[in-house]
């Protein structure tokens, strides 16, 4: 098969998707109005508050939501064949992601820019509160442990990457001083920042860094070192004011993820590559994860993500200028990330074959996908790089440098945001309903949240115990492993969506309207969920994994307890719009 060809083929399906059904979803369902006043105008401070131009507003968000999670996903779900995986890609971009990016932003602005926590409390129920704390804590605690594994993996195998990546931070904090002390724009600045990343590769190819010797003095793995220097990283990164760091990192990312998808469709149109990887595996062996359900929690994000309604009602919201421009942003952002998502697909079926890579050595069981799936991305990104004239080594540096760029300030993220799940949660444990602070355990819970040190400690602890998890055995056996692992960080990311789209449902119900569209991806995401929540279980319990067992079975509650309080939500909306539909015509 061409690849060229099903690229032209998902391109015109994302379209008749944003053509025609986020059309239907702004008219029908989400009944934008741009008569109604966005908080961007009500609350506008100039900070935070800021009405912003929708193209602009795209990029933001779009940069905001897409980073190395609709890579890795794809990367492995190939070893059941590219269809399923791009199926999956293009019908949960085109109407499940969709609906939920753009059903998260609708609900915000109408709600003060309220963020998608808040929202569970108001929209359907206290307790609810507590559910999206307690499903947030755990896929941060899982985002932050699976990239760092990735980024781990990629400085073993790519050693050149390392010098531009440690360069990138004072080059970021060199940005972030300039625009905060000019009040410029960030554009001309950020874009000097990625000529001098990539012109730093030159200087990593010539002066790869490696630890294998640090390590063996140290009695540990080349990839334990980095992983444990990683969370000391972002420790010390997490703790200091966003203008200085993340921000401007975040400028230069942009750019590059614009870049990187250039690289993939334009190499791709040059080298006219075919795809050499079955449409569905049939040489499975015995012992893999099955396709139902693993696949729609392998592939999280670039099909649907929970992580972008917390950025969707988090910031998006608080930025979109008129209604209206919510089906521009919201719905062309996830459109976006699932073409990432396919790219990675294409790179990693089509794209090392230009680098002579064979796809079934590659694939040759779970545990190898789980061991060379970003690596394997890395190699078709430099497949595809190599028709626009770059050689392969240097190619190869570019991708593990956008990859690691995009993990690593997931990474920053998550260990910041860890830390405010963790003080929001020592405040509910640890105060009573007056505002005092509670005696005992909980009390001294909630001292600890707020000591900054204690706290951000606390946020990297217990993701690096997990991350650690994938280092024994030989490297099959350290692939299947994280498999399994980013199978779990499937299941909480959809577990959040599932929440946010129990929120839109009950929104949309309660405005008399159908909630059709978010009711039939939600009731897709559970049945897959607690499926694979369940054969996990099992499968732990099998193998002795006591560490990965308890979590999954404490996962797989939260899933009960989201379907429950989804039923409950939409009962009592139905109810009451009744009510309001009963009184109206009487």
């Amino acid at each position: 098969m061409p690849a060229l060809v099903v690229l032209l083929v998902v391109m015109g399906m994302f379209y008749l998707g944003w053509r025609y059904y986020s059309l239907y979803l702004s008219e029908k369902v989400y009944a934008l109005n741009d008569a109604n006043v966005t908080p961007a105008h009500t609350l506008n401070d100039g900070v935070d508050y800021v009405p912003t131009n929708k193209h602009v507003l795209f990029g933001h968000h779009f940069t905001s939501v897409a980073g190395a999670a609709p890579i890795v996903g794809p990367a492995i779900a190939v070893f059941w064949g590219w269809l399923p995986a791009l199926i999956w890609v293009v019908l949960g971009t085109i109407f499940a992601a969709g609906v939920h990016d753009f059903g998260s932003l609708v609900v915000s602005v109408r709600n003060r820019a309220q963020n998608i926590g808040t929202l569970t409390k108001s929209v359907l129920n206290p307790r609810s509160r507590t559910l999206f704390l307690v499903i947030i804590f755990f896929l941060l605690t899982l985002v932050n442990a699976v990239f760092a594994v990735v980024i781990g993996n990629l400085f073993v195998a790519n050693p050149g990457a390392v010098i531009p990546i440690v360069a990138e931070i004072p080059l970021a904090i060199g940005i972030g001083a300039y625009i905060y002390r000019t009040k410029t724009s960030a554009l001309i600045p950020s874009i000097v920042g990625v000529v001098a990343l990539y012109a730093l590769i030159l200087v990593g190819r010539q002066f790869p860094i490696e630890l294998d010797g640090a390590a063996e003095m140290l009695g540990m793995g080349p990839r334990t070192l980095w992983i444990l220097l990683l969370f000391l990283y972002a420790f010390v990164a997490s703790r200091i004011p966003v203008w200085i760091l993340l921000q401007p990192r975040d400028y230069i990312n942009s750019h590059q993820l614009f870049i990187a998808l250039g690289v993939i469709f334009l190499g791709l149109i040059i080298g006219l590559d075919r795809i050499a990887a079955p449409a569905i595996n049939t040489a499975v062996p015995d012992g893999s994860p099955s396709f139902f359900p693993f696949l729609f929690v392998t592939v999280a994000c670039g099909a649907i993500s929970g992580f972008h309604s917390l950025v969707a009602s988090g910031t998006t919201s608080k930025q979109l200028d008129k209604e209206s421009d919510a089906r521009h942003v919201g719905y062309l952002g996830a459109v976006g990330e699932g073409s990432l998502a396919m790219g990675a697909i294409l790179a990693t079926t089509a794209g090392i074959t230009a680098v002579g890579l064979n796809w079934e050595e590659l694939y040759v069981d779970f545990g190898a996908a789980g061991a060379g799936a970003v690596g394997n991305f890395v190699a078709g990104i430099a497949g595809f790089a190599s028709h626009l004239g770059v050689p392969e080594d240097l190619g190869r540096i570019f991708a593990a440098v956008v990859v690691i760029s995009f993990a690593a300030t997931t990474m920053d993220t998550g260990v910041r945001l860890q830390r405010y799940i963790l003080q929001e949660i020592g405040d509910m444990v640890g105060t009573t309903a007056d505002g005092r602070e509670r005696g005992g355990a909980g009390g001294a819970f909630r001292r600890v949240t707020h000591n900054l040190t204690a706290v951000t400690a606390l946020a990297v602890i217990v993701p690096l115990g997990l991350a650690l998890m994938p280092g024994r055995g030989d490297a099959e056996a350290q692939g299947f492993a994280f498999g399994r692992l980013w199978t779990l960080f499937g299941t909480t990311n959809q577990l959040t969506a599932g929440l946010a789209l129990a929120v839109i449902a009950v929104y949309v119900t309660k405005q008399g309207r159908s909630a059709v569209a978010q009711l039939v991806p939600l009731s897709f995401l559970l049945v897959m969920t607690v499926w694979a929540l369940i054969v996990n279980l099992i499968d732990f319990v099998e193998r002795g994994d006591w560490l990965l067992a308890p979590l999954d079975a404490i996962i797989l509650v939260l899933a009960g307890w989201l379907i429950v309080e989804a039923f409950l939500g939409m009962k009592k909306a139905r109810e009451d719009r009744a009510t309001i539909d009963e009184t109206i015509s009487s």
